[in-house]
């Protein structure tokens, strides 16, 4: 039986997670989405991957802004499906 997970974080690293987040919105939109300095402040993946490993809270909001990335774009293309062309 193939059973695939529905968590959306299920077999995405952080890495993978950040990067994709900074490609969609960028650092200054993540620094306004999460309050955290190495968003802020000369911001790189591997300083906020250290942060973020170290800090469970600012890691949790950081996690739910991708899953409500992931939601919002499904959402998107499902309404896609059904627009009259």
């Amino acid at each position: 039986m193939d059973q695939q997970s529905k968590d959306p974080l299920h077999g995405i690293t952080l890495e993978r997670l950040l990067t994709i987040l900074v490609e969609k919105h960028g650092w200054e939109k993540l620094a306004g989405e999460v309050n955290i300095n190495c968003f802020k402040s000369d911001p790189s993946i591997k300083s906020s991957l250290k942060f973020l490993r170290r800090t469970p809270w600012a890691r949790k909001q950081v996690e739910e802004l991708y899953i409500r990335d992931v939601e919002d774009s499904s959402n998107k293309s499902d309404s896609a499906d059904y627009t009259v062309g």
